[in-house]
């Protein structure tokens, strides 16, 4: 009976959908492929991404050995100011919060998810080898007409104007007089703290986005991200998943390198790839890559895979880390090619801010996971799962069902019944219905 119950939900269950087959507008694959180069793997098999990852500086990289990149079986008020401000924090403690939440004693014990980082970029020292599931990313960071489009749809309030304020860098004030007055990071006071600032008046009162409609937004916290990439039916990336993108098949340690365009460290080179500080920090921008503020998004050249500003231009919020440290990589229009000021606009560069934080270098790009098959599980009537019986659809959306409508009626277990006489025992009917299994997994990373 078992055997046969098994056979018959075995029918139901499906193939996993061919990667190949599926496809998304400004979007690009990221996993195992073929041979040939193109041809993407299927989930029979693991199609996923063994990359070392972590600083560039750090030369250890060169010890790992490629037989640790191969698969196991080839061949990861509080709303009118700070998050805090109504428990009663000083105004200046919350400003240094949110701009450097992650200080941890040398000597003391490390919480959990803390990871060493290297002084200029911020990356993860010393590099490692993950393994990350293939996924699709945006080829690009979202810009100011794609963000509006949402707001417009929904109604969304980000959390600067709930707040009333955003940071700004002090060279674009548009008056030298908020200086004087406004608040400003006791560690970083060329990042002010401008009232009326967001993503439609980017320096604050009378300036706009208006001409700034493909740049990538700005002056968007870790929740607006989140939920703009989950109105496009996306979600936020994983760091292992966005370096995966970043490093664009130079996963080994032969191969592996310190920019987008290979290790050569000539401002001359840089400045056409990326979008970074030329000149002294933060008043004077030579502009040699031809814009002083962020810059219009495929501005640069893409990198191997086709992503666009992996390095610089503006940083990009990640999923994981904690509401005081959330994660944010890859470098921006005021970091330097030698981490000499701000962060080395290195593949690795990496850093933490607080999840509420919004200023006007850090910005959005999203992932999606690929298809995988439908799985089925029965459900029987009389257990307490039928009370609470929760089903995902393919749309993602849930739905609670608790009556026993639609149930496969008469169906019931066997029980080994040597001891008794069948006659005497009745049998309660185990009504059952067949739903669909919840999916836990979205990364393996997550």
């Amino acid at each position: 009976v078992d055997d046969a119950k098994n056979d018959e939900l075995e029918d139901v269950h499906e193939d996993h959908p061919d990667p190949n087959e599926e496809h998304h507008d400004g979007m690009i694959y990221v996993g195992r492929m073929d041979n040939d180069g193109y041809t993407r793997v299927g989930f029979h098999e693991p199609n996923g991404v063994k990359y070392i990852f972590g600083t560039g500086f750090d030369e250890t990289h060169k010890e790992i050995e490629e037989e640790d990149l191969k698969h196991e079986h080839y061949g990861a008020d509080v709303l009118n100011d700070l998050a805090d401000r109504a428990h009663g924090t000083e105004h200046k403690k919350v400003l240094h919060e949110k701009m450097h939440p992650n200080k941890v004693h040398p000597t003391g014990p490390k919480p959990f998810g803390y990871v060493d980082v290297h002084p200029l970029d911020g990356g993860v020292t010393p590099p490692k080898v993950v393994h990350v599931d293939p996924f699709f990313m945006d080829e690009t960071l979202v810009t100011n007409k794609q963000f509006g489009k949402f707001v417009r749809s929904t109604y969304y309030e980000t959390e600067a104007e709930q707040f009333g304020w955003s940071f700004v860098l002090s060279s674009f004030l548009p008056k030298a007089d908020i200086l004087d007055e406004a608040d400003v990071d006791p560690e970083a006071e060329h990042w002010v703290a401008v009232d009326g600032a967001y993503w439609r008046q980017p320096e604050g009162p009378g300036t706009t986005y208006k001409l700034r409609e493909n740049h990538p937004v700005v002056h968007v916290s870790h929740r607006d991200a989140a939920e703009y990439c989950k109105w496009v039916g996306k979600r936020i990336p994983g760091e292992w998943e966005w370096e995966a993108a970043a490093r664009a098949r130079h996963w080994g340690p032969k191969n592996r390198t310190l920019f987008s365009w290979g290790d050569d460290n000539s401002m001359e080179k840089a400045s056409k790839h990326a979008n970074i500080w030329q000149g002294d920090f933060p008043w004077n921008n030579t502009a040699l890559d031809g814009w002083r503020g962020t810059s219009p998004v495929k501005t640069y050249p893409a990198n191997p895979m086709g992503f666009y500003d992996m390095t610089g231009n503006v940083w990009e919020w990640m999923r994981g880390g904690k509401h005081k440290a959330r994660i944010i990589r890859g470098g921006s229009y005021v970091d330097s090619l030698d981490g000499s000021y701000n962060h080395a606009a290195t593949l690795g560069a990496r850093a933490t801010l607080h999840g509420t934080t919004s200023t006007g270098n850090v910005g959005i790009r999203c992932v999606k996971s690929p298809k995988r098959k439908t799985e089925y599980e029965w459900v029987y009537s009389n257990e307490e799962i039928v009370n609470t019986i929760e089903i995902e659809g393919a749309d993602g959306k849930r739905q609670t069902v608790g009556d026993n409508r639609n149930w496969d009626a008469g169906v019931y277990e066997d029980e080994d019944d040597d001891e008794f006489n069948e006659e005497e025992i009745i049998r309660p009917e185990r009504k059952r219905r067949k739903v669909v299994k919840k999916r836990s997994r979205i990364s393996n990373e997550l």
